[in-house]
């Protein structure tokens, strides 16, 4: 029997797997129950299929979620494997972000701003594709961590796929000041001036190089960078931390990462790491699919790494 939590699917194996007399999308034994996974390379660290599973279980919905090991340069057949065996929807991680924007036909703003793709919806010859990590991200600082952005000076580390696609959720809440730092300047102005283009109206939005953020200081500081990833840290000074300034670190499940370190040891007490980021994406992700948001702390709750 198949494992929702832990198992794998191996890509192109999918008809196989299941069978091709179940093209309707039978699984293990139970017709009619709809079928999504994630899909990426590699793949077996994913927590998507336990957050799915859970909240399949506490909405009561009949679905199925598992693991799509795609193999590279076939993220389309691996896809339309899946398609063919009933799949209804799919979530893309690392590396086929793009893969899942140029195989999409129908593409949301969020994705067109992002440049990526992290959620697939099928329904007969369409594909519909968006990017909830921006609104994710939003909905984790505002709602689960209250502290509104409205007003507030922003401060963004990193110009990459992150921070494209948060750019515009969180530019929607009003703060007084986003700042995008990268080490490559023309990036960071290169993704202010893309807000600009996707958003009528004055943008508080400015990209700069981290020598140019002088003595400025922010109420809340994101780190979209994969410096963590790799235990490094950006080359920021600890000045930038403003009184009360909230430390995000949009990786998870790393502990007290270098940046956020440095943020403690500047003062700051509150610190956040993306697992609410991650749960909160995911929960767009089934509202769009299903039709009913999940709530989302039980899953924060387990998944949450203290900060130390």
């Amino acid at each position: 029997m198949f494992d929702r939590q832990n198992g794998i699917v191996m890509g192109l194996a999918l008809v196989s797997v299941f069978g091709g007399d179940k093209m309707s999308g039978l699984i293990a034994g139970h017709p009619m129950t709809d079928r999504y996974a994630v899909i990426g390379n590699p793949i077996e660290q994913s927590k998507s299929p336990l957050i799915h599973t859970a909240f399949a279980q506490v909405t009561g919905q009949d679905m199925d979620y598992a693991r799509v090991l795609g193999p590279l340069g076939e993220f389309a057949r691996t896809v339309d494997a899946f398609r063919a065996t009933g799949g209804r929807g799919m979530n893309v991680t690392a590396p086929f972000k793009l893969d899942a924007f140029a195989y999409a036909t129908d593409l949301a703003p969020s994705a067109q701003m992002a440049g990526a793709v992290n959620a697939l919806k099928f329904e007969g010859n369409k594909v519909y594709a968006e990017n909830f990590d921006g609104v994710g991200l939003v909905r984790d600082v505002v709602h689960n961590l209250a502290f509104p952005l409205q007003g507030k000076r922003v401060l963004i580390l990193g110009a990459g796929g992150a921070t494209r696609g948060a750019l515009l959720p969180m530019l929607a809440q009003g703060p007084a000041e986003v700042l995008i730092v990268n080490r490559t300047v023309a990036k960071a102005e290169e993704l202010a001036a893309l807000a600009h283009q996707h958003q009528s109206g004055l943008l508080p939005v400015r990209g700069v190089a981290y020598a140019d953020v002088g003595a400025q200081s922010f109420d809340v500081v994101f780190n979209a960078t994969s410096a963590s990833l790799t235990g490094e840290l950006p080359p920021l000074p600890a000045r930038v931390f403003a009184p009360g300034c909230l430390a995000y670190e949009l990786a998870y499940g790393k502990g007290l990462t270098p940046f956020l370190k440095l943020a403690q040891q500047a003062g700051v007490t509150r610190l956040a790491d993306g697992v609410g980021m991650l749960a909160e994406q995911a929960a767009e992700a089934f509202a769009w699919w299903r039709g009913v948001r999940p709530d989302t702390q039980a899953v924060i709750a387990q998944l949450t790494v203290p900060l130390n």
